[in-house]
């Protein structure tokens, strides 16, 4: 990359800024992805509703947000980031006082839905507005920081749900978003530098097909295990999912303004880690839903409790996180991931081994003390790897690429290990509980150390400073001019 195409430094004010309004922003939405979990037991006493229903009011975050992802990172690369950023902010704002004052459950899932639809535009974008805003050699450091937060709200949203479901009502779970999303709204308009990606038109027939084929694979994933895998209407889902991102590929591959440019997929660290994030988040959820239930229904905690007592968890990414991303402006990222990684799968084999109706708490901490340092290190270098692998005009639609491929991920991982639990064990007694959750955490620990192993794929480090090469561009080489993606 020439000089020429480096982006401009900015003031020191610029970047804590940026740092701090990505961060208010992301930590806003990324809370609200869990936070009903461990309140749907009162919301369902409150507005009634079936099982199904109550599901709905988590897919119907899920699916929007993970579906319109890459659409609203090219909006935000052809029309400007700060500005499709902002109006995400202002959108989930609005949808937060809508699900507040939801009457019913389907106003509630309507509600959701379009806080997903706008967070689709705040995860992706801030990790843009942080690599154009933050120099290469710190950037390690502010997606540390990032990752931090993100982690925390993903980690902490059953420990906020239950403590606000328990104190005040469910109601406020969603009015709490409004003092943030007021605050942050017209400082992230006046605060933050605007910046675009390379899209000078938008790909209207490559957007259809990515959105409707991420909805068909997600939709299916989320009902196989109320239906089955191979039920007909999830196979159906499936299919016709397959069927349009095969022909989103196709498209692509011919059209001269593509919406994802193909060719960032030569750029082995791309692939690698957007690899490793879906098969990371499929482990980390997925254990998740399974260990919450366990703490809450055969340990006797509240959702208050419980969430108090995974703080070993969730607490370490705010310590470990900083540390992990200026420990990969050193070394490199792909280290510091792959032992992530590593400890994640060292902490979830504890809990498959020392799961029992009878465990005790304390002999659970290292497990939670293991997965949050490991999840930590694996936030922390992430985000500036996915963005460090493209040039900075196509970082925009490799954030929104790195963001699908952990919510498809996450919706996988809870699909598939909450399928392992139930085929081998149920919610009929504490040890038909353990019965199915130890297979489960075991799958979970073969799904992490594959991503440990998809991670050193990556190649060598480059020295710091120096972005990383385009798609196509031999590491090593630095041409005048840049290589077409």
């Amino acid at each position: 990359m020439s000089d020429a195409q480096q982006p401009p430094r900015r003031p020191r004010a610029v970047v804590v800024w940026t740092l701090a309004l990505t961060s208010a922003a992301t930590f806003m939405a990324s809370l609200d992805n869990l936070v009903v979990t461990t309140a749907l037991t009162v919301i369902r006493e409150d507005l009634g509703g079936d099982l199904a229903a109550l599901e709905w009011i988590v897919n119907g975050y899920t699916l929007p947000f993970a579906c319109l992802l890459l659409f609203a990172s090219a909006l935000g690369d052809r029309y400007g980031r700060r500005r499709v950023f902002a109006s995400g902010i202002a959108l989930f704002t609005l949808a937060s006082a809508g699900a507040a004052l939801a009457g019913s459950t389907d106003a509630l899932i309507a509600a959701r839905a379009v806080q997903g639809a706008a967070a689709a535009a705040l995860i992706p974008l801030s990790l843009t507005l942080i690599s154009a805003a933050v120099p290469p050699e710190r950037r390690g450091a502010a997606f540390g920081v990032w990752g931090a937060v993100n982690g925390l709200a993903i980690a902490g949203g059953p420990l906020v749900g239950g403590a606000i479901t328990e104190h005040l009502s469910w109601h406020w779970i969603f009015w709490l978003n409004l003092p943030i999303g007021l605050l942050v709204l017209p400082l992230a308009l006046t605060r933050l530098p605007e910046s675009r990606g390379q899209v000078e038109r938008l790909d209207a027939v490559g957007t259809a097909l990515a959105s409707g084929g991420l909805f068909g694979v997600v939709l299916a994933i989320v009902r196989a295990h109320e239906h089955g895998w191979t039920s007909g209407s999830v196979l159906a889902g499936f299919a016709l999912g397959a069927l349009l991102l095969a022909a989103f590929v196709r498209h692509e591959a011919r059209t001269p303004e593509p919406l994802l440019p193909l060719g960032l997929f030569r750029s082995r660290a791309f692939t690698a880690i957007n690899i490793t994030s879906l098969l990371m988040y499929a482990g980390m959820f997925g254990s998740i839903f399974l260990l919450t239930q366990f703490l809450q229904l055969i340990m006797g905690y509240s959702p208050m409790e419980a969430g108090v007592r995974m703080l070993p968890w969730t607490a370490m990414p705010m310590i470990v996180a900083p540390l992990a991303g200026a420990l990969t402006d050193r070394i490199g990222g792909r280290p510091v991931v792959a032992s992530g990684l590593l400890l994640m799968a060292a902490g979830m084999g504890w809990f498959a081994l020392y799961a029992d109706p009878a465990v005790s708490y304390p002999g659970m901490v290292p497990a939670f003390v293991l997965c949050g340092i490991g999840m930590a290190m694996f936030f922390a270098p992430s985000g500036a790897m996915a963005m460090g692998a493209v040039p900075p005009g196509m970082q925009g639609i490799a954030s929104g690429v790195n963001n699908s491929a952990r919510e498809v991920g996450g919706a996988l991982g809870v699909a598939v290990l909450a399928s392992v639990f139930a085929a081998r064990g149920g919610y009929g007694s504490g040890q038909e509980f353990t019965d199915g959750l130890v297979p489960a955490l075991w799958v979970a620990v073969g799904v992490l150390v594959v991503s440990a192993a998809v991670i050193t794929w990556l190649p060598e480090r480059r020295r710091p400073g120096r972005p990383d090469p385009a798609p196509g561009e031999t590491p090593g080489a630095r041409p005048a001019d840049p290589v077409p993606v």
